[in-house]
């Protein structure tokens, strides 16, 4: 009993002297005028270097990180796939628990066309505010119901939830085997009875895409699925590339003077 109470006290000590190591915080990042590379805080860049997170590319070099996030279909998703295939753009798609089960042809189909499908969490929590048991669940169960339905044995990319995280989730990440995977561009196109028509999507994108962008879109929005095609064929126009996130980390990996 004596050896319980010294460990609670002590655990209790850690986490009060070292609030931020579980504080949660909301990512954000600072769109820059003139299609110039966003920022962010020094703090978040700081502690994704240290616990392998990324949110943007090489700043010099215009290449494009589609990536999508499905929490639950609302019928774009296999637009959005035609698109990419018909221009031979690879992408990210971060799924839940409910998607996989919601959805296992188009997470298959994903798998098919050479696309990277992320982890997104199974229930779609808070990372910052769970255990670590319950955080290594989220994730693990998500993954064997992936390995299950495809085969593939391997998911290294995880999206927080909401983008919500602390240092601890970044750690617990990083020890699982994942890459966190922030974004340098958004918009609000996940309100379904908020959409604006393709071209308020098509303008929200061209006036702020950049160089290395890693660019979060929803699949529940009508506005992306419909702007998608004309967005990648003018971006391609003003000569950006498109590459998967393996890419992007292999360069961050690798000295930019070996390539």
């Amino acid at each position: 009993m004596k050896n319980i109470l010294i460990s609670t006290a002590f655990f209790l000590a850690f986490f009060m002297i070292n609030p931020a190591f579980v504080q949660g915080k909301d990512w954000y990042f600072k769109p820059s005028k003139d299609n110039k590379p966003a920022t962010t805080e020094p703090e978040y860049e700081a502690l994704l270097n240290k616990y392998n997170g990324i949110y943007i590319g090489n700043t010099s070099k215009k290449i494009i990180y589609l990536t999508f996030d499905n929490g639950y279909e609302a019928g774009y998703t296999d637009d959005i796939l035609d698109t990419l295939k018909a221009e031979h753009v690879p992408a990210a798609f971060f799924i839940t628990g409910h998607y996989i089960k919601d959805q296992p042809e188009l997470v298959k189909r994903m798998v098919e066309e050479g696309h990277i499908v992320g982890n997104h969490s199974w229930g779609h929590p808070d990372l910052s505010k769970i255990s670590n048991a319950k955080y290594k669940t989220e994730l693990e169960k998500l993954k064997m119901a992936y390995t299950e339905l495809t085969g593939k044995t391997q998911m290294k990319y995880l999206r927080p939830p909401r983008g919500t995280f602390s240092k601890q989730s970044l750690k617990m990440a990083d020890k699982l085997g994942y890459t966190s995977v922030f974004w340098s561009f958004a918009y609000k196109d996940w309100m379904r009875n908020e959409q604006k028509g393709p071209d308020y999507a098509y303008k929200n994108i061209m006036k702020r895409v950049h160089p290395g962008a890693v660019m979060l879109l929803h699949t529940v929005s009508k506005d992306n699925a419909e702007a998608l095609g004309r967005v990648i064929e003018d971006l391609k126009k003003k000569g950006y590339r498109f590459k998967s996130l393996d890419y992007l980390m292999a360069h961050k990996i690798v000295p930019s003077n070996f390539w």
